[in-house]
């Protein structure tokens, strides 16, 4: 059993940055591939980034590359989600997963467990 917390959420200004962290308790994040995903207001949740095992690969949906970097530390048993240029429509709830399948991962349901989330607010 693996538990996850997020933190770093917040409200920030458009073009601006924040930093979230997963951490991680029960067993080794070294055993999963590690996922982030958003729920905007009112839709549905989706996939944000994904970042192997070992950290050697990653994996981001379109609206975010090029934005958001994920890294990991795994002798910190963390995640990081680095978020840069913000733009109002980044707003949502933010969550952690992990899971044990192999291969780049990118559907919620292939993620074993979640982080209750943290909340990011874009707006001047």
């Amino acid at each position: 059993q693996v538990q996850l917390v997020e933190s770093g959420g917040g409200l920030v200004q458009p073009g601006g940055s924040l930093r979230l962290s997963c951490a991680a308790s029960g067993r080794s994040l070294s055993n999963y591939r590690m996922g982030w995903f958003r729920q905007p207001p009112g839709k549905q949740r989706e996939f944000v980034a994904t970042i192997s095992r070992r950290g050697d690969s990653t994996y981001y949906a379109d609206s975010v590359k090029g934005r958001f970097t994920i890294s990991r530390d795994n002798a910190k048993n963390t995640v990081y989600l680095q978020m840069d240029s913000l733009k109002p429509e980044d707003t949502a709830v933010y969550r952690c997963a992990a899971t044990s399948r192999v291969g780049i991962r990118y559907e919620e349901n292939e993620y074993d467990y979640w982080g209750q989330g943290t909340q990011v607010t874009v707006s001047s």
